[in-house]
């Protein structure tokens, strides 16, 4: 038996989860399902893990990729031998991010992608196995990183994915999917502000919908966005409260003088997509020296074993439980146990507020320009919709609650509601309209 042939594809590959939906006119979107330990899922983890085993007698040394959860799986059964990777879309328009090498084979972004993509169609089986020549892949409004080169970021985007097979490669502003996605619910004319908020970015479209005798007509008013959402309020927390445990702040004695440790090392401690790559760089053998002339030593220890020891996805957990546990209750205990290391504080919201201002005030920022650039006032809106796994976060809904009030605000789909508006944007009669090709 074989499966029918999906007539369109969306594909929106996250900071922290990717999502495929197969969509076509009769049915609408259906989303791809991956069975992982006997239960299926639609959220692929935007992870992947790299294993070399020795090979018997003189054969070259066995390479083993894994992605998603069966990725953290390889890493939870052997930490020390893994190398895993987690949120490095952040590294898709970054010209400094070149390649890195792992086991001393080198990997270029497009590289890492490829091997995402490859194991995440092998691990959805049928649902993957026959094509479409073309795809609508998401992409951020604005991507991730300090200055972010649009063009070179599609560019990798479109060498990876035709690996994958398609020949013709397509993108549409994530926003702009969920837009679609949520476009079936209207029951009558609207314009809508559709809020994405993902890992690494924070995106912004505003779009007019019409019913008319052909069908649903779209109007797109504005679009913006920022680079900073879940992942910033990730590396707020640590800066927080685990780098100080790990050395942050403290000093060490060199040439008869006391000097502060680098703060570089907790920057790039502190950021997901760095973490995997500080065990692997030069500052390492730094860091194993400060041990000896630290004021703090015990500090220092703690920071070499959580990256000797790969903790990085111990400590990813401890600090998504202390996000979702702050989004439901006023305080939360936040506890990092793995090996040696034990970091274990209460956390109230006010606090964690305080620490994520400066990324509340960059998301307001983005929002007023997305205002502006439609012409329109707060009363223009007549639908918020909030979508994305950061749009969970109390100090988000309340920034929109404030301007918009809770009426009009629509929650819901935040982690399939960008693949299936692809897939759905993928059976327009213009689709060029609501895409561009690589440099379009």
């Amino acid at each position: 038996m074989t499966t029918p042939q999906p007539l369109t594809i969306g594909i929106d590959f996250g900071t922290t989860n990717s999502v495929v939906a197969l969509a076509d006119p009769a049915t609408g979107a259906e989303l791809v399902r991956f069975v992982v330990e006997g239960v299926a899922v639609t959220t692929f983890r935007s992870a992947l893990s790299f294993q070399f085993h020795a090979a018997e007698g003189d054969g070259r040394p066995e390479r083993v990729v894994e992605a998603g959860p069966w990725a953290i799986e390889a890493y939870v059964d052997d930490p020390h031998d893994t190398r895993f990777i987690q949120s490095f879309k952040t590294f898709a328009a970054s010209a400094a991010f070149t390649e890195t090498r792992i086991h001393d084979r080198r990997y270029t972004f497009e590289d890492l992608l490829a091997a995402f993509l490859l194991k995440l169609r092998h691990h959805a089986g049928a649902a993957m196995s026959d094509l479409p020549p073309r795809v609508i892949v998401g992409r951020p409004v604005t991507f991730a990183g300090s200055r972010p080169d649009e063009a070179l970021a599609l560019s990798r985007y479109e060498t990876a994915f035709k690996r994958l097979g398609f020949e013709d490669v397509r993108y549409a502003y994530e926003p702009v999917g969920a837009a679609f996605y949520f476009a079936r619910t209207l029951k009558q004319d609207a314009t809508v502000l559709v809020a994405d908020f993902g890992g690494g970015t924070s995106d912004f479209s505003i779009i007019r919908f019409e019913q008319t005798p052909g069908g649903l007509k779209s109007t797109p008013l504005a679009r913006s966005g920022v680079g900073v959402a879940g992942d910033a309020f990730d590396y707020r927390i640590i800066d927080n409260l685990v780098s100080p445990e790990l050395g942050k702040g403290s000093f060490y004695k060199a040439l008869g003088k006391t000097l502060p440790v680098p703060q570089r090392y907790y920057s790039a401690f502190a950021r997901w997509d760095q973490l995997a790559l500080l065990r692997a760089s030069r500052d390492m053998r730094d860091i194993r020296s400060l041990a000896n002339t630290s004021l703090e030593p015990e500090k220092i220890d703690r920071l070499v074993e959580v990256l000797d020891d790969n903790h990085g996805h111990a400590l990813y957990r401890a600090v998504s439980t202390l996000k979702q546990d702050l989004s439901r209750q006023e305080e939360a205990e936040f506890s990092f146990v793995a090996g040696d290391v034990r970091i274990e504080k209460p956390v109230r919201r006010a606090e964690f507020e305080a620490w994520i201002a400066p990324e509340l005030t960059a998301i307001e920022t983005a929002l007023d320009e997305a205002m502006r650039l439609s012409g329109l006032s707060m009363d223009g809106i007549d639908r918020v919709f909030l979508t994305g796994g950061t749009s969970l976060t109390p100090a988000v809904r309340a920034l929109f609650h404030r301007r918009f009030g809770e009426a009009r605000i629509e929650t819901g789909g935040e982690f399939e509601s960008i693949a299936s508006g692809l897939a759905l944007i993928g059976l327009e009669p213009d689709v060029e309209r609501w895409t561009e090709a690589t440099g379009g």
